[in-house]
């Protein structure tokens, strides 16, 4: 095993400071990375759903939940990848590292391939299934194909953040991400706003942005100096790191794949309410996209410190870390769910201006009522959210997904199914997340309160 100094202008060791500011301060450029990453979704909103009208809006909100279905796999498998590169550079091993990030670096590039042609190819199959009506269907199957020809870049940078997180690097993808945002809202007002152009060109413009993010984060790992520098000469499979970031990785996507799942069955269930609502409900889910960014933040965080910190056998400070970053998480959600239960359908407002005045009334309380029924019970989000970070840096992914499966997939479904079979309301849709955010929360309390999750990762 090669050891190397942790004294790096690129990487940052979590196992040294006090926990909360250490937590915080690598936090923060996560959080505001997943800031201006939202700002992609929200400027093809904002911008098509003011200029191209409610048609075109739902059709872009339509997508949402599909491309994350797809895209949430492969990104949560290649999350294994920082699972494994935060415990050997935590342990101080740079064989190990290098061999995992070159592994990761070739297996995301197959899965960014693979997504991208299966999207394309079966997109119009897809969109049909999910029930979108015949007056949004042309742009939604237009808008997607698009969006999926940019899968490489999509997954690859989020594999190489992902590489930089794990070493304590979270600045570097921030400032690559705000690069990318700008662009991406400047392209996006050009095509749309400015020329004219229909949906497809929001995608294109998404593309685009997103290749140059990929970029930039190529760049800086194929720097000497780096920790985590990337050799071309050196891109290949390596089986142990290949079989360890699966391990990791595979549970991972798996969890994301089936919330996916369950969220298309969702948005399904919301076409059935037509156009309108579709474009409520995508407007709604947007805002929710900023209420994601402190908890997603903080549980993404929590991932590489934990894993730092049991890589170095730092078990009490790992307990110290999770403490803070759950109870963090639980007090910024709920401060933000009680704003939108009370301003929701200003926000909403924001999302749509058409010729109709009597339709964006009627999109503006559809999306004031989701947020009624959800924004109070945010910190149920949260504390799952949280504590599924902990589990994934503790190498015990497959506990989150179980959970997962079992609670956000499984119940979600069924309850859909039943409640829309006795009434066809839209609140009974609305409240299958909450609903479902507090089993898990329950499950989630029992197994960090009984179970010993910090041993059993060095094996």
């Amino acid at each position: 095993m090669k050891l190397f100094s942790h004294h790096s202008q690129t990487a940052k060791l979590l196992t040294e400071g006090k926990p909360s500011k250490v937590l915080v301060s690598f936090a923060m450029p996560i959080f505001l990375s997943q800031l201006f990453q939202q700002l992609y979704n929200t400027a093809d909103s904002f911008i098509v759903g003011n200029y191209l009208g409610k048609e075109a809006l739902a059709a872009v909100n339509s997508s949402g939940s599909l491309i994350y279905l797809l895209i949430s796999f492969f990104v949560g498998a290649s999350m294994g990848a920082g699972v494994v590169i935060s415990r050997y550079f935590g342990a101080g091993d740079q064989d190990r590292v290098s061999k995992a990030v070159h592994t990761n670096a070739v297996f995301s590039l197959i899965c960014g391939v693979v997504l991208s042609v299966f999207g394309v190819t079966m997109t119009p199959h897809i969109v049909r299934w999910m029930g979108v009506p015949e007056d949004v269907l042309p742009n939604s199957v237009e808008y997607l194909r698009y969006y999926f020809i940019g899968c490489v870049p999509v997954v690859m940078y989020n594999s190489m953040k992902g590489i930089m997180n794990a070493v304590g690097d979270s600045r570097r993808p921030l400032y690559y991400l705000i690069v990318s945002s700008v662009l991406n809202v400047i392209l996006d007002w050009l095509f749309v706003g400015v020329f004219g152009l229909g949906v497809a060109w929001a995608a294109i413009a998404t593309v685009i942005s997103q290749t140059v993010s990929a970029i930039l984060c190529l760049i800086q790992l194929t720097r000497k100096g780096t920790v985590y520098r990337l050799e071309w000469k050196n891109l290949r499979m390596d089986a142990q790191s290949l079989k360890e970031i699966v391990k990791y990785g595979l549970p991972t996507g798996v969890q994301n794949s089936v919330i996916g799942f369950a969220n298309v069955l969702v948005q399904t269930n919301i076409n059935s309410f037509g156009s309108l609502a579709m474009a409520a409900c995508g407007a709604y889910s947007r805002i929710e996209g900023f209420v994601f960014l402190p908890i997603m933040s903080m549980s993404m965080a929590l991932t590489s410190y934990i894993g730092q910190n049991l890589g170095a056998k730092e078990y009490e400070r790992a307990k110290q870390g999770a403490r803070f970053g759950i109870l963090t998480s639980v007090a910024m959600a709920e401060l933000i769910g009680i704003l939108l239960f009370f301003f929701g359908g200003v926000f909403i407002s924001a999302f749509i201006r058409d010729a109709d005045p009597e339709a964006v009334t009627e999109i503006i309380a559809i999306g004031a009522r989701q947020c009624r029924v959800e924004s109070l019970f945010f910190f149920l989000l949260a504390f799952s959210h949280a504590v599924a970070g902990i589990c994934r840096g503790a190498g015990k992914a497959i506990v989150p997904m179980l959970i997962m499966l079992l609670v956000w997939c499984v119940i979600r479904i069924i309850y859909i199914t039943v409640a829309m079979s006795i009434r066809h309301e839209i609140i009974l849709l609305f409240a299958a997340y909450p609903l479902t955010w507090f089993i898990s929360s329950v499950i989630y309390f029992i197994y960090y309160k009984k179970s010993n999750w910090v041993h059993g990762f060095e094996s």
